[in-house]
């Protein structure tokens, strides 16, 4: 499979960023939520880009993470 279609803007890039610890909080498995911090260990880095792979599954898990919803059972619902 090759990734070489995928062209995210920086501003993309930045947004799974920021998602990338609610993924790592939440995630449904051992190795989602070691890649999530895996990612968010390695954006520290100067200049660092994540790999076409990278991105497609940094997307995948947020598209994931917002399909799922958040599961709040502390909230009340105002009305």
């Amino acid at each position: 499979m090759t990734y070489q279609h995928l062209s995210f803007a920086p501003c993309d890039i930045e947004r799974l960023l920021h998602h990338m610890p609610a993924v790592a909080c939440q995630a449904e498995n051992e190795w989602a939520g070691g890649f999530a911090k895996s990612i968010i260990k390695q954006s520290r880095r100067r200049h660092w880009k994540p790999t076409p792979k990278q991105l497609s599954i940094m997307q995948r898990l947020v598209a994931d993470l917002f399909s799922h919803g958040v599961v709040a059972d502390d909230l009340e619902v105002l009305e």
